[in-house]
């Protein structure tokens, strides 16, 4: 299927940025059915989402690009090539570089939730990037909606005219005309001259088996053909175009990508760290002046250790971990051993939901029974002889005599409430040590504004937030890099034996209270043996709790019935000799099940 090449000034492209759940993937299902480009045969809900999970849980993870031609009453065609965009905070570069690929965005806000936390950092993006918003006030058929009211909203806190407004619901498929109007109305069309040398960003990428990777491209300046040579700037090297072309919501071959296009392109690219998000595409020949700025690799920041339940799956995680990570960049892996655990790997994610699904995914697309050891961020230490090195694993973390600081990441975390909750919610904050920069009212909701050490909301902050404010408050964070911390290693050991996959770092005003939790929890599930077992949390040589596995007793007086009270101490002197003994040779297995019950519950 080949269109004529239209001009530049027809072109429009643009995103749609929401807060999860306010109805993204239901409006872009409207839009491209309006446009036809959906027949009757593939019509289903979530077009743009290709994965089963992104349906089922009702999130956007891969981005998905579409071509769309629209017609006006007047007879003028215009094309719009609508960029989705992932909808969370883990993805939020993905989102700046589809952002940095379009002239303009849709904002959605839900006339019954009203502004949002990710509403807000989104809206930012896209001002940041200089783009045009159009305000899309959807769900106004829902029986608690209030349009007026949302768009006055959003009014106050970013600034965006309530008039502006469009109003209309995804569902019900009404005001997508209103929008469509306001795409061509509103959106400026893209500028970039065809003549000049070849420069275009890459806002996304998928390996495809026959192809190589995929890249998704928005064409800056330039004309990309096939069998053009490029080169990709930050990565250095050079390729040979093979094919181009546009996506229809698949991938349709073209004859070439002018300025102002988005499209694909394959160029016999085998691995996807070649081709990073956010890297500009030029002539190998004629190269552009400068790169698209602001690109950055892919770092993961949270790492989790992932072991198979079943030793005999190890080869099958790792070959499930390798096909992944071909259409993953972000996502890290190295195998590692645990004496607990068995073999393994130390994964690497952008952030908690990217590592719930990753894990999600391998469960059910590789069938794997899999345990994930408590998720952990990245430290930076540095040593008495000058040297910096970053760990997340705290069995690598140096001796305190060897330390001169910890830096931990830090995050600006942004929470949107009703006021009635604002004091429980401050006061979870402060128990993670947040520190408050300000506090914004909006009508009888409330922007609270803090920075916390990233670790501090890694396990059950999200859930604890939804508890406290009966489901009414939303988060988002942001990365600030790393700030210097009172950092210690707590060791676990049971019979004088340090267990190292229940070894965790942990600020100095916890350690306490973890180390008690820990042994406390161990004591529980680690089976009796014949001598009492000693399970403790340790910082260096200091013991901080202690928690004892009582012994088996036998009962060694029960033949005595009468006599002298020295009888009975004899035989009492002998168990207790017995037992020595026995706790200087015996050794405890703790078993697996009591890992688990740990490495679950650990905050």
């Amino acid at each position: 299927m080949r269109r004529a090449r239209l001009r530049v000034v027809n072109v429009r492209n643009f995103s749609i940025i929401a807060h999860v759940d306010h109805g993204k993937s239901t409006l872009a299902d409207r839009i491209l059915e309006r446009l036809g480009a959906m027949s009757e045969r593939d019509k289903r809900d979530q077009t743009l989402d290709t994965l089963e999970l992104e349906r089922e849980r009702g999130i956007t993870i891969k981005s998905t690009p579409v071509r769309l031609t629209y017609r006006r009453e007047n007879g003028e065609e215009y094309t719009f090539n609508l960029i989705d965009t992932p909808g969370h905070v883990d993805f939020n570069y993905e989102v700046s570089r589809s952002l940095a690929a379009c002239e303009g965005v849709l904002l959605l806000v839900d006339a019954s939730q009203g502004v949002e936390a990710q509403t807000i950092v989104n809206a930012y993006l896209a001002i940041d990037s200089n783009l045009e918003i159009v305000p899309v006030i959807n769900k106004i058929d829902l029986p608690a909606a209030d349009p007026e009211g949302a768009a006055q909203e959003l009014e106050e806190v970013i600034g965006i005219p309530a008039s502006d407004a469009v109003f209309a619901s995804g569902k019900a498929g009404i005001g997508i005309p209103e929008i469509l109007e306001a795409i061509v109305e509103r959106i400026p069309a893209p500028s970039g001259d065809p003549e000049a040398p070849l420069k275009a960003l890459i806002f996304d990428s998928f390996f495809d088996a026959y192809q190589g990777v995929i890249l998704f491209v928005r064409v800056l300046e330039g004309t990309l053909n096939p069998k053009d040579q490029i080169r990709l700037m930050n990565a250095g090297k050079n390729f040979e175009v093979d094919k181009v072309g546009t996506f229809s919501p698949g991938l349709v071959v073209g004859e070439s990508l002018p300025a102002g296009a988005v499209g694909w392109v394959a160029a016999g690219i085998k691995d996807i760290q070649d081709a990073q998000v956010g890297d500009t595409l030029t002539g190998r020949e004629r190269q552009t002046a400068e790169p698209f700025p602001g690109f950055k690799p892919a770092q993961p920041v949270v790492f989790s250790g992932l072991y198979p339940t079943d030793t005999e799956d190890y080869r099958k995680l790792r070959d499930a971990l390798e096909k992944l990570k071909l259409n993953d960049a972000a996502f890290s892996f190295e195998p590692e051993t645990s004496e607990a655990l068995g073999f393994g790997f130390r994964c690497g994610f952008l952030g908690l939901l990217h590592a719930e699904i990753i894990q999600e995914r391998l469960e059910r697309e590789y069938d794997l029974d899999l345990i994930a050891t408590a998720p952990a961020v990245v430290y930076r230490v540095t040593l008495t002889n000058g040297e910096v090195f970053e760990t997340q694993n705290p069995a690598e973390f140096p001796t305190r005599d060897r330390i001169t600081t910890v830096e931990e990441p830090y995050i600006k975390l942004s929470i949107m409430l009703p006021e009635d909750y604002v004091g429980p919610v401050m006061q979870l904050l402060q128990e993670r040590r947040g520190s408050m920069i300000t506090m914004n009212y909006v009508g009888k909701r409330v922007e609270l504004l803090y920075e916390v050490p990233f670790a501090e909301i890694l396990y059950d902050f999200h859930d604890r937030l939804k508890s406290i404010s009966r489901g009414y408050a939303s988060m988002d964070y942001e990365q600030l890099g790393y700030r210097e911390g009172d950092l210690r290693k707590v060791d676990i050991m049971v019979n004088n034996e340090v267990i190292d996959a229940l070894a965790v770092i942990v600020h100095e005003t916890k350690t306490y209270g973890l180390g008690r939790k820990i042994v406390d929890k161990m004591a529980d599930v680690i089976p009796r043996q014949m001598f009492p077992v000693p399970v403790q949390a340790v910082i260096g040589g200091k013991i901080i709790a202690r928690a004892t596995v009582k012994a088996f007793r036998k009962d060694v007086l029960a033949k005595c019935y009468g006599g002298d009270i020295s009888r009975k101490k004899k035989l009492l002197e002998k168990q207790k000799k017995g037992r020595a003994r026995m706790k200087q040779f015996g050794t405890v297995e703790v078993p697996q099940e009591a890992f688990l019950a740990v490495l679950s519950t650990e905050e």
